[in-house]
C-alpha cells in the first residue's frame, strides 16, 4: 500500500484542492454552455493568472491551521472547537474574505463572534451547504489520529457552522474519502468503502465531540438526528455508484450526482469527476470546473481526492506555483506528510 510519505499525499491534497478552486472559481453560476463559450473545450481549461482561489480554499486553511494549534497543545479532542472557532472569526473579520462566501458561513461566524454564546448556538442547525466539507480534507490528512478522533473533528469543523446532520455526515465521509486514498485505497473500491462506514456509523453520535447540539433540532433522540444525516449520504452514494457505471464523462457531471450546492451533493460529484478519470488529475479537475452547479466547491473536493490517490506530483510545477496561497498550503502539507 503507498503510504502518504512516500507519495507526499498531503501536500498533493492541498494543492489540489486549491487548483480545482482556482480553476472553479470563475466557472461558478455558469452553465456549461456558457463556460464552453467563454473556456472553450473543456478538456482543454486552462488555469487563470493570477490563480485567485475562493472561500473554499480559505476556509480550508482556516481549518488546517485550526487543527495545527490544537494538536500543538496536545491530544486532539473537542477543545478543537475553539481553535477553529478563532481562526473561522479571523476569516470571516478579513479583507480578503471577498470571494462570494456562503450566507451560513457568514450568518455563523457572527453569532461566533459573541462570546456569552455556546458555539451550538451559533451553528446554523437546518443548513447542510457544502460549505460544510468543501474545507474538510485537513482532517482527513493528519497522521496518528483515532476513528474516533478523526471523525469527532470532521463533523465538529462543520457543525460551527452548519449543524444539518447530512452535513456531519458528508464531512465526516469525505475527510474518510481522503484518508483512505491517502493511504492507497483503489479508486474501484472507494465508494463501497464509504457505503460500508456510513452503514457502521449510522447511529452514532459524538457528543464528546458535539455536546447537545441535536437538541437544537426536531429528531427525538441524537441516534435518529445522525441516521438522518447518514440516511441522505447512503442515498447519493447509491447515486454515485450508479452513476460511475452509466454516466459519460462528456456530460455535466451535475446531472449525474447534484448541483453541489449541499454537502452530500458535493461529495458525490466531486468524487465522481475523480472516479471518471482516476490517473488524470487536470481532466478531473476540468470536467468537474465545467459544470453547472457548485462548480469552485466541486472541483475543491475533486482536486482533494485525485491528490490524495496520486501525491504531490500529480500538479504540473506552472500550475502549482501559480496557485495563491501557494506557500501555507506547501507548509501545512509537509508538516502532515512527514
Amino acid at each position: 500500500m503507498t503510504t502518504i510519505l512516500t507519495k507526499r499525499a498531503a501536500t498533493g491534497t492541498l494543492v489540489g484542492l486549491a487548483l480545482g478552486d482556482a480553476l472553479g472559481f470563475p466557472t461558478e453560476f455558469n452553465d456549461v454552455r456558457s463556460i464552453l463559450a467563454k473556456c472553450g473545450p473543456w478538456r482543454e481549461m486552462e488555469l487563470i493568472t493570477p490563480a485567485v482561489v475562493s472561500d473554499d480554499t480559505q476556509m480550508t486553511l482556516a481549518v488546517g491551521r485550526g487543527l495545527r494549534a490544537a494538536m500543538d497543545r496536545g491530544v486532539l479532542g473537542p477543545e478543537l472547537a475553539e481553535s477553529v472557532r478563532r481562526e473561522f472569526i479571523a476569516w470571516n473579520r478579513s479583507p480578503e474574505n471577498n470571494r462570494a462566501p456562503g450566507n451560513t458561513c457568514l450568518r455563523a461566524c457572527d453569532l461566533l463572534e459573541r462570546p456569552e454564546l455556546p458555539w451550538q448556538d451559533a451553528s446554523q442547525i437546518g443548513s447542510k451547504g457544502c460549505g460544510a466539507n468543501m474545507r474538510v480534507a485537513s482532517v482527513g490528512l493528519v497522521p496518528g489520529l483515532s476513528d474516533e478522533q478523526r471523525a469527532g473533528a470532521a463533523q465538529l469543523q462543520a457543525a460551527l457552522t452548519h449543524g444539518h446532520p447530512t452535513a456531519l455526515a458528508a464531512s465526516d465521509l469525505t475527510a474518510r474519502a481522503v484518508r483512505l486514498l491517502a493511504q492507497g485505497a483503489e479508486p474501484g473500491e472507494l465508494v463501497g468503502l464509504l457505503r460500508s462506514y456510513a452503514l457502521v456509523n449510522r447511529g452514532q453520535y459524538h457528543e464528546r465531540w458535539l455536546g447537545d447540539l441535536w437538541t437544537r433540532s426536531q429528531d427525538p433522540t441524537s441516534g435518529q438526528f445522525m441516521a438522518r444525516g447518514w440516511d441522505e449520504c447512503l442515498a447519493v452514494l447509491d447515486r454515485l455508484d450508479d452513476a460511475v457505471r452509466t454516466a459519460s464523462p462528456e456530460d455535466d457531471p451535475c446531472l449525474a450526482t447534484g448541483a453541489g450546492w449541499i454537502a452530500e451533493e458535493a461529495l458525490a460529484t466531486g468524487l465522481l469527476c475523480f472516479l471518471q478519470f482516476p490517473e488524470e488529475p487536470l481532466t478531473a479537475l476540468r470536467r468537474a470546473a465545467c459544470s453547472s452547479g457548485d462548480s469552485d466547491s466541486i472541483a475543491c473536493l475533486t482536486g482533494a481526492f485525485a491528490g490524495a490517490h496520486l501525491g504531490a506530483d500529480a500538479w504540473p510545477v506552472e500550475w502549482a506555483d501559480r496557485i495563491e496561497y501557494g506557500s501555507e498550503l506547501v507548509t501545512l502539507g509537509a508538516l502532515w506528510d512527514a
